[in-house]
């Protein structure tokens, strides 16, 4: 349930805190929400299951509201454990109070309490999402966050006729924390999804007669923007509706040049608006989705179906026309992606990719699944699955947050400030691995910016583990994706190659397997903002680090003060 009122008149870049990106003044609306979250009965797979979940739905109530709005979402725990919601994509300038990462920035809402998020949203546009962020509780805690233009402002594009949200999901048939609870005491891997979902539906493959589809009413010559997410818990996804040609429009709530494509293949976290024209002959369409994996250990190889329905039609569904590219294609999934560039575009923010010139913080990370001893009482083996950035494992803290801690200055045993700015050890990070010893280092080290600095952050996937291809999602900022390439980074050569004409702004980039990414962005957003591989089962394993951007020299580019009613650890 939601409701709005209209705000002060505001300038949207709340002081001079986005003054590069987005001067517009504009009339802002705050909206209010209302979420309660509790336990409720699904039957999917022709078996019952209990999740945790938003309003007794499954995905959650959408938000929707325009550019420069404020939300105020009223959380109640009615639950049996503590849980989070982070506003994935959405910057929260100054406020990383409301930002939502489990004892990075705040405590669990506690069984029986309730705590308001107030969500600002600055020069973000188009699809963004919210998930809980504790644990695995984002499997069933999740839903979209539709950001439209503001009143003075349209699409970049021909005003479609409706849109559509489509989540892209895992569906297990047990409750999610239990499911990485019981992995991390034994020391196993969580086990595979035994669904995909569209939309909370399963579809018409998995066997079981009281399974439902998702369906979507389409009228013949209209032209639909589907709003995608991919809310999966480590499935990358192919999308594709059978017959029918996509036009990529925005990823990440950042306007792109328009291209045309089959299928869409999106990662853990990300989004894209997608245009789709009903022009083909009346009848019913199959839209399909399947994951994508180039690592060791794919997922299990489930298509999932919705259908494209057009009115007054019947018949003409059949899965063998359904065209996805195969599981491990990829070739498919690397051209899809480096399509991507920024749209010089009105509704965008103006152009600000860091030069050279600009850079006085570099970052080398090199990406890696591990091993630690496995002390529980319940351990199999004697090591168990971990993750690491530069080979720290991050460890969370239970009896604070990070947040509190660095703004009331008592870190002592909470954090360091030495996260490694190159990884420990040079190796041939891409090669043959089997002789590497993979045993990580747990720690809690954070990377310390200076307001206002230039950052240039080069993400190096190793072979280390399973190998494969990294979502990294970064809070409390969009960054410029401005470089990629196969092997190891050559710090000489690969930066004359960079694109820092039309990088794409987004805020979870596809680290390629056996390959590396280069990402740049100001430091503008003062707090202490979460950075981790958006596989679930990753960060659960301490693929995890945190920067903190200091304050700057007056108010208008320091932290926000906390609001009143901060979840408290104990």
């Amino acid at each position: 349930m939601g409701e709005s009122k209209m705000g002060l008149l505001k300038l949207s870049f709340l002081g001079v805190l986005f003054l590069s990106t987005f001067l517009v003044c504009s009339v802002a609306d705050e909206h209010h929400y209302e979420f309660f979250v509790r336990e409720a009965n699904f039957t999917k797979l022709c078996n019952t299951t209990t999740l945790l979940v938003v309003n007794d739905s499954y995905p959650g109530p959408e938000i929707r509201v325009h550019r420069g709005d404020t939300v105020f979402v009223n959380v109640h725990n009615q639950g049996n454990y503590g849980f989070t919601i982070h506003w994935h994509g959405v910057k929260q300038p100054r406020n990383p109070w409301s930002d939502g990462p489990e004892y990075i920035t705040q405590c669990p809402i506690r069984p029986g309490t309730n705590f308001t998020y107030e969500v600002i949203l600055s020069d973000e546009i188009g699809t963004l999402w919210w998930h809980a962020h504790s644990d695995w509780t984002r499997g069933s805690i999740q839903g979209a966050f539709i950001i439209l233009p503001a009143e003075n402002q349209t699409y970049p594009f021909p005003v479609p006729d409706a849109d559509q949200t489509i989540i892209l999901q895992s569906w297990y048939n047990r409750d999610y924390l239990q499911i990485i609870n019981e992995a991390l005491e034994t020391g196993t891997n969580p086990p595979d999804p035994d669904a995909y979902a569209i939309n909370g539906h399963l579809g018409d493959t998995y066997g079981c007669p009281s399974d439902t589809i998702f369906r979507m009413q389409v009228d013949f010559g209209n032209t639909y923007l589907l709003r995608i997410i991919n809310a999966a818990m480590n499935e990358p996804k192919f999308f594709a509706i059978t017959n029918h040609t996509l036009t990529i429009v925005a990823q990440d709530a950042s306007y792109v040049q328009r291209f045309t494509s089959d299928f869409i293949m999106i990662n853990p976290g990300q989004t894209m608006d997608v245009l789709v024209s009903a022009n083909q002959n009346a009848g019913q369409y199959y839209m399909a989705t399947r994951p994508y994996s180039d690592g060791a250990f794919p997922p299990v190889d489930f298509i999932t179906t919705g259908v494209f329905e057009y009115t007054n039609s019947a018949g003409g569904l059949n899965t063998s026309l359904i065209t996805l590219p195969v599981i491990n294609d990829t070739a498919a999934a690397n051209s899809f992606i480096g399509r991507f560039r920024n749209s010089n575009v009105t509704q965008n923010p103006p152009l600000d990719v860091p030069a050279d010139s600009d850079i006085n913080r570099r970052v080398y990370i090199a990406i890696a699944t591990n091993n630690l001893p496995c002390n529980t009482s319940e351990c199999i083996f004697q090591t168990r699955p971990a993750a690491s950035l530069n080979n720290v494992s991050f460890v969370l803290p239970r009896n604070i947050d990070i947040l509190q801690a660095y703004y009331n200055m008592s870190t002592s045993g909470v954090y360091t400030e030495d996260f490694p700015l190159n990884p420990p050890e040079f190796y041939n990070f891409t090669g043959d691995l089997s002789t590497l010893n993979t045993i990580a280092v747990e720690g809690r080290r954070v990377v310390m910016l200076n307001y206002g600095d230039g950052v240039d952050i080069v993400l190096q996937a190793t072979q280390v583990g399973g190998g494969g291809s990294h979502p990294i999602h970064l809070h409390g900022f969009s960054f410029y994706w401005v470089g990629t390439g196969t092997g190891n980074f050559n710090n000489q050569t690969d930066p004359t190659t960079y694109n820092l004409v039309d990088p794409p702004l987004i805020n979870t980039i596809h680290v390629p397997r056996r390959g590396w990414v280069a990402i740049r962005f100001f430091a503008n957003n003062p707090g202490v903002w979460f950075m981790h591989c958006h596989f679930e089962r990753h960060s659960s394993w301490g693929m995890d680090t945190v920067f903190i951007v200091r304050n700057g020299t007056n108010t208008d580019s320091s932290v926000l003060p906390p609001p009143s009613g901060m979840p408290r650890c104990t």
